[in-house]
């Protein structure tokens, strides 16, 4: 599975979005993150692994805590993806428009 694939997937999780979302702003540690949402801190632990895997955080250990961070690698991949489909569905709607001039041009 592609990176932005994992990505995307990750982020279909109402409660991975929200932590990703407060990871926006600056690092946090897991306390945190924790804290405001309505599931467990092990709930919290499974959901930034996904996160993990997925390239959007990454993990920075300091001293006792663990620190995490928004992960560009993941958000660039997304980036990439949606720009190849913008690119396409762009040149689609050129050629149509051409098209649709040129035949215009023949009545």
């Amino acid at each position: 599975m592609s990176v932005s694939a994992k990505a995307f997937n990750a982020l279909g999780d109402p409660t991975r979005r929200f932590i990703f979302e407060k990871l926006r702003d600056r690092p946090l540690a897991v306390v945190d993150i924790a804290d405001g949402l309505p599931v467990s801190r092990p709930a919290v632990s499974q959901h930034l692994k996904v996160l993990k895997e997925a390239k959007l955080i990454n993990l920075k250990i300091v001293g006792n805590k663990n620190i995490y961070e928004v992960n560009r690698e993941g958000i660039l991949a997304m980036r990439n993806y949606l720009d190849r489909f913008w690119s396409e569905a762009l040149d689609n709607f050129k050629k149509l428009a051409e098209q649709t001039e040129k035949e215009n041009k023949q009545e």
